[in-house]
């Protein structure tokens, strides 16, 4: 099917993660499922969508745009773990500023993983997006990860947005006070993430590196 089974992955991939973003489509679907049953038939069907997605890049014509070197495998190689260890951080902890993370709990004044950056979910897309971008030089993988790169950039001020707009300026800058979209540019100094999520990142990486070959088709190997 070439370029209309990409265009039809990307739009299906890109219409689903609009959801988090409606209140009263995400309020209903949580009343339905429950919380637990709407975090879980969400991520099972954005897992299902983004393998869709990149097998259909896979399947798209192949037109070069520039030659992978080693340092871009270097490159992807040495900040894979990083974004992986901020999905580790940032699923289910306190955070009620960004999607991934729960409302109770959160405290302004210890921010915990928001405090390291305020959206890790995103900049953990970011940082998988924009690796790969670069280390893959056709159009179809251009086009794929640009767009996962600027949905995520772009998802970081609309969720701020939509944050300061429903709790109202005030409410919004006494829960933001410690955070950053930067990393690093918060609060986090003296925050201890538990031992078990960097253990968690650690075997998630192993097992992608294991798979990616099998998987995608292609080694993560330098």
């Amino acid at each position: 099917m070439g370029w209309t089974e990409f265009i039809l992955a990307m739009v299906a991939f890109l219409g689903s993660h609009m959801v988090p973003s409606r209140p009263g489509l995400r309020g209903a679907l949580v009343a339905r499922l429950g919380r637990a049953g709407y975090g879980a038939a969400f991520g099972l069907l954005s897992l299902v969508l983004l393998i869709w997605v990149i097998a259909a890049a896979g399947r798209a014509p192949f037109v070069p745009l520039w030659d992978q070197a080693i340092w871009m495998r270097w490159l992807a190689n040495l900040a894979m773990p990083v974004a992986l260890l901020l999905v580790a951080l940032a699923l289910g902890a306190a955070n009620p500023l960004s999607f991934g993370g729960r409302a109770s709990g959160f405290d302004p004044a210890r921010p915990g993983v928001a405090g390291l950056v305020r959206h890790p979910l995103l900049w953990a897309l970011l940082i998988w997006s924009g690796v790969h971008l670069v280390v893959n030089g056709d159009l179809a993988h251009v086009i794929l990860f640009g767009l996962f790169a600027g949905f995520s950039a772009l998802g970081m001020l609309a969720i701020d947005a939509r944050n300061r707009r429903l709790w109202g300026a005030g409410a919004w800058a006494e829960l933001s006070r410690g955070t950053s979209n930067l990393p690093f540019a918060g609060d986090w100094r003296g925050w201890r993430p538990e031992w078990w999520r960097i253990g968690l990142a650690i075997v998630v990486w192993a097992v992608l590196w294991h798979l990616h070959e099998p998987v995608i088709g292609v080694s993560p190997q330098p």
